[in-house]
């Protein structure tokens, strides 16, 4: 087998970087949308504890005043 040409090298080297450029743009494609759903649960959660800690702090008014004994 001849060895290859600079150019056909240099080609080589172009498509094996095209190819990896591709698979690095669907993987943070992929770790893009894991982020975004994973900021909208995040979000979700934290709407979700404000929402016990006010009821929390609703139920906690209600509770009769307690009277200190010396």
């Amino acid at each position: 087998m001849a060895p290859a040409s600079p150019i056909d090298q240099i080609a080589e080297r172009v498509e094996r970087l095209l190819l990896r450029h591709a698979q690095l743009q669907r993987a943070n494609a992929l770790l893009t949308e894991q982020v975004t759903a994973l900021t909208q649960e995040r979000d979700s959660l934290r709407a979700r504890l404000s929402a016990a800690r006010a009821r929390i702090d609703a139920l906690l008014e209600r509770l009769p005043a307690t009277r200190e004994t010396p």
